[in-house]
């Protein structure tokens, strides 16, 4: 192998390009056992974001199941999540173009079960006595009012609805009983959202196929339940955080009993349908994944003994808990493996990997490994992330030269980032770019007391946390003061523009479709989000001045660095005005400012070329504003006052 060449950060040479990364990668998506056979859905580029269910029999055969241009995906909540069931051969699954149920026999091409109008669908689950599907349920049909979300019963042979539980603002995991005599479901009322607190609720089904009255078994305002589940011997199961982390409960003899006990957290924030951290093989033994610190462990759980045993895998994130006698499948990804579908056969401990979100061979060369990061923030508190500093096996820099910084903010803001292999991060790294990717406060992970770190403070905590870490680096002679960037999206736009706004530390930034404007978020948005900010920021309209005192699109006066928008024209989330009026706003200032809108896309990219378009145009905005050369040509984006 040749010596490496003295080249500047930023400028190096990498083999993994946009195309590649475009060209290799996959969304994989919601996981089901049915028997012997395993389905999933692959989100994919270069279908133009398509969402196509596949199935895998045990012989290993892989077949796509949904013909174009269907495409499995439910627009409940507008995130979805829980688009398809299946069950004896048969799937159940939304289509996004039209929002309506579709039903695939095995063999057979799809045809629709529900009417054609504004009702929107989501984990559902299969009533086999009762010949009924039983579905969350989102009612747009009428104008001018919020939509109305609903449990619905669906009969199998009409499609014919029936209201089973009506009168909350939200719904989620209706759960049948093993022998379908009961349902329990979570509930809740806006302004909560799902990790903020929801109701654990149980009825028992009459002879006319409605539910008798139901009993509220745990949850509130201040406790957030998630994904019930029953054991296959009728014990009801569940997360709650009351204890101040997710921890596994279960209910019995008229009461909620903790079965672990832990600091640690085995929930995810609801953000989608159909999450599973644990899974049961029998009524004695479940499967489960819990992470500490920002790091995922699988574990195997006896019911009776109460004994949690940790299972040794390569991997740091892990998530879909799916489970069958003698095996268990999930999801998961590592630092060197991208997220893959996983298989592990319980008598051997063998994992198998089935699938690959990218499936590139890059040389280790030209990969960096995450550093774990905990760095002081303010109040005397730690916030975390993880720092992935520049490695090119054919590059070096020159000694006195430190790298450029991209702080990652990720979305949400209540989610986190991982250490899963992400190629786009690599495509920075690999370039000579440093990378922090920011657990801020009010990220989940780390507890109710961290993720509640956020509340009324939203464009301040996380916003110092960026800010901090960046901070930090500089201090620890890891990279160059002077060059600085943030970037996000959605939620995570919004942290980036206050950053760059209310901040003085960072040089440039990039947003995909961000938050400016926080007050016309509260004013217009879908009903999912429409009270979050009411957490986040503060009652409106009658906190109206802590909305227009973090509001980025009023005070460019105060901005005074280059930043790129990335923005999809169809947005319901983030409208497309946010990114437009900021655009405006900082040309007219005479600031280095760039737009980028993409036609049919929505809130998050899902086409091939719109992501490359993204990855490249913001390498080449940073090359401009930074001084450095680009190591190949590159589309050039129109930078406007440069």
């Amino acid at each position: 192998m040749a010596e490496p060449q003295v080249a500047p950060y930023g400028s190096w040479q990498s083999p993994i390009s946009s195309a590649l990364i475009v060209a290799s990668s996959i969304r994989l998506g919601q996981l089901a056992l049915d028997g012997e056979d395993l389905y999933w859905s692959e989100g994919r580029p270069a279908e133009g974001g398509r969402s196509v269910l596949v199935r895998r029999t045990p012989d290993g055969q892989i077949t796509d199941l949904t013909p174009p241009p269907l495409n499995v995906r439910t627009r409940v909540h507008e995130y979805g999540g829980g688009a398809f069931l299946v069950a004896d051969g048969t799937v159940y699954f939304s289509n996004f173009a039209d929002q309506r149920l579709y039903r695939q026999h095995s063999g057979q091409p799809p045809q629709p079960l529900t009417p054609a109008l504004d009702l929107y669908y989501a984990d559902g689950v299969l009533d086999r006595s009762r010949g009924h599907l039983i579905y969350i349920c989102e009612d747009h049909t009428a104008a001018g009012r919020e939509a109305i979300n609903t449990i619905v019963s669906l009969d199998l042979e009409s499609g014919e609805a029936q209201n089973l539980v009506v009168g909350q603002d939200f719904y989620a995991a209706p759960r049948l009983s093993p022998d379908r005599t009961h349902l329990a479901w979570l509930s809740w009322n806006h302004p909560n959202l799902p990790w903020d607190g929801t109701e654990l609720w149980l009825a028992e089904f009459n002879a006319d196929r409605s539910l008798g009255p139901a009993q509220k078994l745990a949850g509130g305002p201040e406790e957030s339940i998630f994904q019930p589940e029953w054991s296959p011997d009728g014990v009801l199961h569940f997360v709650s955080d009351r204890s101040g982390w997710w921890n596994l409960y279960c209910w019995r003899d008229g009461q909620a009993e903790r079965l672990i006990e832990k600091a640690a957290e085995f929930g995810l924030p609801q953000w989608g349908f159909g999450l599973s951290t644990y899974a049961f093989e029998s009524a004695q033994r479940l499967f489960c994944t819990y992470t500490e610190h920002g790091v995922w462990q699988l574990a195997s759980f006896d019911t009776q003994s109460r004994q949690l045993e940790p299972i040794e895998t390569p991997y740091t994130e892990i998530s879909s808990l799916r489970a069958a006698p003698g095996r268990l499948v999930f999801e998961a990804g590592s630092p060197t493996e991208p997220r893959s579908i996983v298989q592990l056969d319980l008598a051997t401990r063998r994992l198998e990997v089935l699938r690959r979100a990218s499936e590139p061979v890059i040389d280790p060369g030209y990969l960096s490994s995450p550093q774990p990061l905990e760095f002081p923030t303010e109040g005397g508190r730690t916030a975390y992330g993880f720092f992935y500093p520049p490695r090119n096996r054919d590059y070096l820099a020159a000694p006195e030269q430190r790298p450029p910084l991209l702080v990652l903010s990720h979305g949400g803001p209540t989610g986190a980032t991982s250490t899963t292999f992400s190629l786009k991060i690599q495509y920075w790294t690999s370039r000579g770019f440093a990378v922090l990717d920011v657990n801020y406060g009010g990220s989940t992970g780390y507890g109710r007391a961290y993720r509640q770190r956020l509340a009324g403070q939203w464009g301040v905590v996380d916003v110092d946390d960026c800010a901090n870490g960046a901070r930090y680096l500089v201090e620890r002679g890891e990279v160059d003061g002077a060059r600085l960037a943030i970037a996000g999206g959605s939620a995570g736009g919004y942290t980036t523009l206050c950053a760059l706004t209310f901040r003085d530390i960072f040089q440039a930034g990039a947003s995909y479709y961000g938050v400016s404007d926080p007050e016309a978020l509260a004013r217009d948005t879908h009903k999912f989000e429409s009270r979050y900010l009411d957490g986040l920021i503060g009652p409106y309209p009658e906190r109206r001045d802590l909305y227009q005192a973090r509001s980025p699109i009023l005070f460019t006066e105060r901005l005074a660095c280059p930043v790129i928008f990335f923005q999809g024209l169809e947005d319901k989330i983030v409208p497309p005005d946010q990114a437009e009026r900021m655009f405006e706003a900082l040309k007219a200032k005479g600031l280095p400012v760039a737009y980028v809108a993409f036609e049919g896309e929505q809130h998050g990219f899902r086409r091939a070329e719109n992501i490359q378009r993204c990855l490249d145009g913001e390498l080449y905005f940073y090359s401009r504003v930074f001084g450095f050369e680009l190591a190949e040509p590159l589309d050039p984006v129109m930078i406007e006052n440069l």
